[in-house]
């Protein structure tokens, strides 16, 4: 998957308008980042990459860009 069709799964996710995030968007300040936003990124990742990414790491991540590194090499830049 290539990085702007994951961040437009993201926006999905946090319920924003196509094209507002960019990769070093820092999550704190993002108004649908919260911990049902988590959830849903633990359910994207299982659902659409089949892998499980556990709660301490999607919590630690800082900006976009850190959650895209939690895909590691199944997102293409």
């Amino acid at each position: 998957m290539k990085k702007n069709d994951f961040i437009n799964l993201l926006e999905e996710l946090l319920e924003i308008s196509r094209g507002t995030l960019k990769g070093d968007d820092k999550l704190d300040s993002l108004n649908g980042w919260d911990s049902l936003a988590v959830v849903g990124f633990i359910a994207l990742m299982d659902r659409h990459f089949s892998m499980e990414v556990p709660a301490p790491e999607v919590t630690a991540a800082k900006t976009i860009d850190d959650l895209i590194a939690l895909a590691g090499a199944r997102i293409e830049k």
